[in-house]
């Protein structure tokens, strides 16, 4: 019994270690990758944990391994652009300026109950209050409402000058010019050349993430080593 006991503990305590080391998004919101890597885990560190017979060794040599593989996995992502798109996909946008994209639910498999009740839960009662809604590569809807809909707040309160809202426009991720976007934007290259210099910035391999809100005023911040160095 003692050592079915300290077999459990053993393995318990590898498997807490295996999760931290993934990092803190597993626990709330898991990518595909993450989730196939947390149910794999499970399954490997229950055998030994209940059959005595098995080497101890044979639950914890693939934990470790899955866990070196999703760390690898997510380093690539970190890098690779590609990568991060084929193995966690990109969010995608199911109502904007008000209208259901009837396709891409159809795409998601996504109907239109669930829908609602996703809305619903995100504490939005009426369709007819969102401007655009866009399920996220975790799978969680996230919902900007329109102007008439979103709670006050002080800039709100002078209600001639109220702030437009609207999904931005990432013009720069991670270093790379997206440009459906900036064709979303309706800018061009040269448009973020100017941008750029106005800001002080040389490369735009140095830009981390630039987005462009509904008033089109630029959010620019420099990758951390560029930083460092300012």
């Amino acid at each position: 019994m003692l050592v079915l006991v300290a077999r459990t503990l053993i393995l318990y305590g590898v498997v807490i270690f295996a999760m931290r080391i993934m990092g803190k998004r597993q626990i709330g919101e898991l990518q595909p990758s993450e989730l196939v890597v947390a149910i794999m885990i499970s399954d490997l560190a229950s055998v030994p944990m209940q059959a005595i017979d098995i080497p101890l060794l044979s639950g914890i040599v693939p934990v470790m391994t899955l866990l070196v593989a999703e760390v690898l996995t997510s380093y690539m992502c970190l890098k690779s652009k590609k990568v991060r798109k084929f193995l966690s996909g990109e969010p995608s946008i199911v109502i904007y300026n008000g209208q259901i994209n009837e396709s891409e639910l159809r795409r998601l498999r996504f109907n239109i109950n669930d829908l609602l009740e996703e809305l619903r839960l995100g504490g939005c009662h009426d369709i007819s209050d969102v401007d655009v809604a866009v399920i996220e590569t975790s799978g969680k809807l996230s919902v900007i409402p329109k102007t008439k809909a979103r709670s006050v707040t002080v800039e709100d309160m002078n209600l001639q000058n109220a702030r437009q809202d609207g999904l931005p426009c990432t013009i720069i991720s991670d270093g790379v010019l997206n440009e459906y976007e900036l064709a979303r934007a309706k800018k061009n290259n040269k448009w973020v050349e100017k941008e750029l210099k106005k800001h002080g910035v040389k490369d735009i391999r140095d830009v981390f993430i630039a987005s462009l809100d509904a008033e089109d005023e630029l959010f620019i911040q420099l990758k951390e080593k560029k930083r460092r160095k300012k």
